[in-house]
């Protein structure tokens, strides 16, 4: 983390060195084809192959850590658009490999994690979930390769999100046993954004348990154009950063923070059991950092309550708004290198 930045200057040099064109061609490149160690392992070695060298030349130093886990409880990744419960399977064994990447000199200070997982489900080229993440990461890479001095960020493309946050639930317990970290920030489906009044939806339950923010999408005539910034006591301060460098970054990007009200660590977990819409807020694998009492954010577009070609064949480059995409990368990169201490107040 860089001393006493000046958050806005920071933003306005990121910002003009960010290139919503390399961010197209990054999507492009990973979503012309579905992703996925089991059933599209060819693709996915191409897909860490293009991150592994992007990463390479913005200075990044990447380090493969594969993984062999059995008889774990996730998902299925069969195209489709019912999350959670619907999806419960119990995997037998499964072996795929998470990339950790780091700048020479930063990796023996307190570390923020960036992450955003590589693989799809089936039939789906997964240009919004998660091309757009992994795009936005690189694009990351390449701002922070650049400071003067070596930021103490890792960057993390985790594997089997779709089967059930099988990779980040594996870099979680491996991170927490080699570092120090003090926060992490997930970047989930960021790239798509509806304009049109009526077209962000909300799950059922929402609004009784989120007045605040469900009354907020209401009076925005619930545009599906804003990011969502989902965090945690924890990580309050955090979630405030990232929206104030967003509004430096594209004054045009809305940007809502949302509070999961649990508490970091198993009971957390737990106690979602009791309020089934705030399970929603744990969909991707900032949850299993939040799992392992580590403060996380997830910033998103809301994956199905906003896109219709959510985990489908449509979920294709030419649906990304790559110019909020690259302020998204913007606000991340600032928010990671500003990282607040105490991250909640």
């Amino acid at each position: 983390m860089l001393p006493d930045p000046d958050v806005p200057s920071l933003v306005r040099e990121l910002t003009r060195r960010a290139d919503p064109l390399r961010l197209r061609h990054d999507v492009e490149f990973l979503a012309d084809r579905p992703r996925s160690r089991t059933r599209a392992p060819e693709a996915m070695l191409r897909a860490e192959t293009h991150v592994t060298s992007e990463l390479a030349a913005a200075g990044w130093r990447t380090e493969r850590q594969p993984f062999d886990v059995r008889w774990r409880l996730g998902s299925t990744d069969r195209r489709g658009d019912h999350p959670l419960a619907l999806g419960l399977r119990l995997h037998r064994r499964l072996a795929g490999a998470n990339l950790l990447a780091g700048l020479p000199g930063g990796d023996d200070r307190p570390t923020v994690v960036v992450g955003a997982h590589l693989d799809t489900v089936d039939g789906s080229p997964g240009a919004d979930d998660n091309a757009s993440g992994v795009a936005a990461l690189l694009e990351i890479a390449r701002l922070l390769g650049r400071l003067p001095r070596p930021p103490a960020v890792t960057l993390m493309f985790f594997d089997m999100e779709e089967l059930g946050l099988i990779g980040s639930r594996v870099a979680a317990r491996r991170l927490r046993r080699t570092r120090q970290i003090v926060g992490m920030i997930c970047l989930e489906s960021v790239g798509f954004f509806a304009g049109g009044p009526g077209t962000q939806l909300v799950p059922a339950g929402f609004g009784a348990a989120f007045p605040g923010v469900a009354a907020t999408i209401r009076a925005g005539g619930q545009r599906g154009d804003f990011t969502l910034v989902v965090h945690r006591r924890s990580t309050r301060a955090a979630a405030s950063l990232w929206r104030r460098a967003a509004k430096v970054a594209e004054p045009s990007l809305p940007v809502i923070t949302l509070r999961d009200p649990r508490p970091d660590g198993p009971l957390g977990a737990l106690a979602g059991l009791a309020v089934p819409p705030v399970n929603h807020l744990g969909r991707s694998d900032h949850a299993a950092f939040w799992n392992a009492g580590i403060p996380a954010l997830m910033l998103t577009g809301t994956a199905n309550f906003r896109n219709p070609h959510y985990h489908r064949p449509t979920d294709t480059p030419d649906t990304i708004d790559y110019r909020r995409l690259a302020a998204v990368a913007v606000a991340t990169a600032v928010t990671a290198v500003s990282w607040p201490a105490g991250g909640g107040r």
